[in-house]
């Protein structure tokens, strides 16, 4: 048979365990967890940095949209302006040129019917000679 005498070395090895958390909880664990929550709040702090940053880039986004939008609308206003303008400066030479059409017609009818008289009075003179001249032909003798 075996018999199990009691070791007291388990006990001391329990104690010195025990003793190795402690030591291990005051150099290591305590100080590993405070560099981690330093870095935690870091974090916290550079994510609140980052949410800031990116809602003053939506802010000056959404101002410059703003703006654009203003400048777009102004300048569709100015083109408008500059359309109507030009439509009624068409409109005012158009009319301009047909209140001088019948002065032109005019003019022209005039000056046709002094071209028209001026040949009139050649070709009555002319057709006067070339009816004589024909006649001779024709006869064979002058007329008169």
């Amino acid at each position: 048979m075996v018999s199990v005498i009691p070791d007291y070395t388990i006990f001391i090895q329990i104690v010195t365990f025990l003793v190795l958390i402690y030591i291990l909880n005051i150099l290591l664990y305590k100080p590993v967890l405070s560099i981690i929550e330093r870095r935690k709040k870091q974090l916290e702090e550079l994510e609140n940095e980052i949410k800031l940053f990116n809602d003053s880039v939506e802010k000056r986004v959404a101002e410059y949209e703003e703006k654009l939008k203003q400048a777009k609308a102004g300048a569709s206003d100015l083109k408008k302006e500059i359309i109507n303008e030009g439509t009624d400066q068409a409109k005012k030479i158009v009319d301009a040129v047909r209140n001088e059409i019948p002065l032109l017609t005019q003019e022209f009818q005039q000056k046709m019917n002094k071209e028209i008289q001026a040949a009139r009075k050649i070709l009555d003179s002319q057709s006067r000679k070339i009816s004589l001249e024909i006649a001779e032909k024709v006869l064979g003798r002058l007329v008169q």
